[in-house]
């Protein structure tokens, strides 16, 4: 089953079960994937409807902070609800240690040196962890084995 079917299906089973909280999140998130659909003037593929999650996470997760900087806890804690909804939808994510393994392979594959290599390595293992990985966490490990 795609993530767009399923989307559909938890939507369907949100409206039944009336939780609304659940509803309002997977309707936001389809309705900016419906907005790439309609940008590209064509359906996404399951890729694509990843990119769109990962960047609807990451802007809660930024809210998140500046929420919790401010001492908004009732915001905070709404976006922290709805970061476990989103979350549902992404695959498994890395430990720590195989994001680390996965940089030192591709670093050596590359034969990256020094910090000047660090656009190729990151080009090179972009792809590789997509959607299972946070991005701060490998800039920082690159940056470390490189550095």
């Amino acid at each position: 089953m795609s993530l767009s079917d399923r989307l559909n299906e938890d939507m369907k089973q949100a409206m039944k079960s009336q939780d609304k909280f659940k509803l309002s999140v997977i309707r936001m998130v389809r309705s900016t994937i419906k907005n790439s659909e309609i940008d590209l003037k064509r359906p996404l593929d399951d890729n694509e409807v990843l990119d769109v999650l990962t960047r609807e996470i990451k802007q809660r997760k930024d809210s998140l902070q500046e929420f919790t900087k401010a001492g908004r806890d009732d915001l905070a804690d709404n976006l922290s609800a709805e970061l476990v909804i989103l979350a549902e939808y992404m695959p498994q994510q890395l430990s720590e240690e195989e994001v680390k393994a996965i940089v030192q392979q591709t670093i050596q594959q590359i034969g990256a040196s020094s910090k000047a290599d660090m656009g190729k390595v990151m080009t090179a293992l972009m792809p590789q962890v997509k959607g299972r990985a946070d991005g701060k966490l490998i800039n920082q490990l690159v940056q470390q084995l490189l550095g």
